[in-house]
């Protein structure tokens, strides 16, 4: 334990002890429980509280501690609420915006929590300045997130979640030298970690990459970027029995993440069960009927079970969708080379897969799996 973590806690000890003797006094009883909060204690900082309102009203203060309390223990349709009250009205109060507006976005009301966040508030907190590239980020609007997020690692330079968020941003924006600097300044930020290990997949460094991703899911299991990034990585480490795993979790928590539930597909795929990997095209499918890889994808399912008829129908529909389409143009190789016949086709592949395409080595398998991410 640190001197600074048990001072806090004999702190708390203290005043719970001076409680102890004198029960009823409001203002000790509102000191316990901000000392509660500070401790992580959400549950004793509220029932604190709850004790001192039955001997007197709340006030702004302990009004905000219960918001607080709610955020701390993840009640956020209940912090929503105290926070919308405390500051209406109020202009001076960027913290209290910013409360409530960190609610609503893991409430999954994104548009309201960056309807709530002003640039100024941006401007005062890093937090809310990290909160705000990340509503831009998560609600398509990419020019200004872009935008805002140049200028706010400006005025909030070592801040680490503002830099990871910035990083993870600049991927999507194909920004990789930003992406590359907000992730060196971001430490072991689990959204740095994932930022560099997908740039290090995309360099074909896939040995450290799977370290990257390793190290981000240990601090946040919850990132599907890490997720899918272990997964490819282990596609490309010769691991390819222990991708789909993972690169199921990180589409099952993106949902609609198209790249995902392809690069997932091929997994399955390139570990002979191709039942799921039909499943997980098709899931793509139903998402965007006019995503060229979806039937790219199931195009060349189809030409290895034999199906012709369908897999023409399916590759040409993803050519006219997206000419580059690289699942559809394998497909169009498979029709040529194997003339129908399933185990020459799957010969084709099984060789295509293994076979470099480029200078680094790349294989038409890495590069279907990666492609299939939006990883460059």
């Amino acid at each position: 334990m640190t001197t600074t973590a048990a001072h806090r806690e004999s702190q708390l000890s203290a005043l719970l002890g001076l409680l102890e003797t004198d029960p009823t006094n409001i203002a000790l009883l509102s000191d316990c429980a901000e000392a509660a909060l500070s401790e992580r204690e959400s549950s004793l900082c509220s029932e604190l509280l709850q004790r001192r309102a039955t001997i007197a009203p709340a006030g702004a203060r302990e009004t905000n501690l219960l918001g607080l309390a709610a955020l701390q223990s993840r009640r956020f349709e209940e912090a929503a609420a105290i926070f919308e009250t405390l500051s209406a009205g109020e202009d001076d109060a960027a913290g209290l915006r910013f409360n409530l507006a960190w609610a609503r976005a893991n409430l999954k009301d994104f548009a309201s929590a960056l309807e709530m966040l002003r640039d100024s508030d941006a401007a005062a907190l890093p937090q809310a300045a990290m909160l705000r590239v990340q509503l831009l980020h998560q609600l398509g609007d990419f020019e200004e997130a872009g935008s805002a997020a140049r200028h706010y690692i400006t005025l909030h330079p070592d801040h680490r979640g503002l830099m990871a968020a910035v990083s993870v941003l600049a991927l999507d924006i194909e920004d990789e030298t930003l992406a590359a600097a907000c992730a060196a300044k971001a430490g072991d930020h689990p959204d740095a970690l994932t930022t560099l290990g997908t740039l290090a997949l995309g360099d074909e460094h896939a040995t450290d990459a799977l370290g990257l991703f390793e190290r981000a899911l240990a601090a946040n299991d919850g990132s599907p970027r890490a997720w899918v990034g272990l997964g490819l990585a282990k596609l490309m480490t010769g691991a390819p029995e222990a991708a789909p795993a993972a690169l199921d979790r990180g589409a099952e928590i993106f949902g609609d993440h198209l790249g995902s539930w392809i690069a997932a597909g091929w997994s399955y795929f390139v570990n002979g069960d191709l039942t799921t990997a039909r499943a997980r095209f098709e899931t793509a499918l139903a998402l965007d009927p006019t995503f060229a890889e979806s039937h790219g994808s199931l195009a060349v399912l189809d030409i290895l079970a034999g199906e012709l008829a369908e897999g023409i129908k399916k590759s040409d529909v993803a050519l006219r969708l997206d000419r580059q389409c690289f699942s559809a143009a394998l497909a169009k190789s498979l029709l040529a080379a194997g003339a129908g016949d399933g185990e020459t086709a799957r010969r084709i592949f099984d060789l295509a897969a293994r076979t470099p395409i480029d200078a680094s080595g790349r294989t038409i398998g890495q590069a279907l799996a990666r492609m299939g991410m939006g990883v460059k």
